[in-house]
């Protein structure tokens, strides 16, 4: 009887000890290779404007998922504000299950690197996306077509070594 009590903290005790099974941060999205998922969002400074895939045809473009409440976040913001100022890149901001307000003060108090930022007050957008975390970064070529996804706060490193390539080849 003392038994399966004692086998099952055992268990729990293992997955803590080992980590809980999840999706690595370095795994491949599905997403990549396919068209990138549709939205057409209010913009965080001004709901009365919309932030659309389609508005971004026929261009490449960085998607950066992100919320106001995101440590990580808070870490990459300054290096996605030195690019957004120096790279030749769109950057559109989705503001993944965030408060607009606090998005709004977020920006103002830390600088805003996107040419747009849609708010995914509800998370929808972002689920589409594979978002299970932020922040995330998304590479989507002038055809709409996911290229690259990167988990976790961008860096320097990632940035230079991967993104920025990926987008000058893109253009040609």
């Amino acid at each position: 009887m003392l038994l399966a009590p004692l086998g099952a903290l055992a268990v729990i005790a293992a997955l803590l000890h080992e980590g809980l099974p999840s999706r690595p941060r370095g795994a491949p999205s599905p997403l990549v290779g396919k068209a990138a998922p549709r939205f057409d969002l209010p913009q965080v400074h001004d709901a009365g404007r919309w932030v659309s895939t389609d508005s971004m045809r026929g261009r490449v473009w960085v998607l950066n998922v992100w919320a106001s409440w995101c440590a990580p976040c808070r870490e990459e913001h300054p290096l996605l504000v030195a690019v957004a100022r120096d790279a030749p890149v769109t950057i559109i901001g989705l503001n993944h299950q965030d408060d607009p307000r606090s998005a709004q003060e977020w920006l103002r108090k830390l600088g805003d690197p996107y040419h747009a930022t849609a708010s995914d007050s509800d998370g929808s957008a972002g689920s589409a996306w594979g978002v299970q975390g932020v922040p995330q970064t998304f590479v989507i070529d002038a055809e709409g077509i996911v290229r690259l996804r990167h988990a976790g706060p961008l860096t320097r490193a990632v940035w230079e070594g991967q993104v920025l390539p990926l987008v000058r080849e893109l253009r040609g």
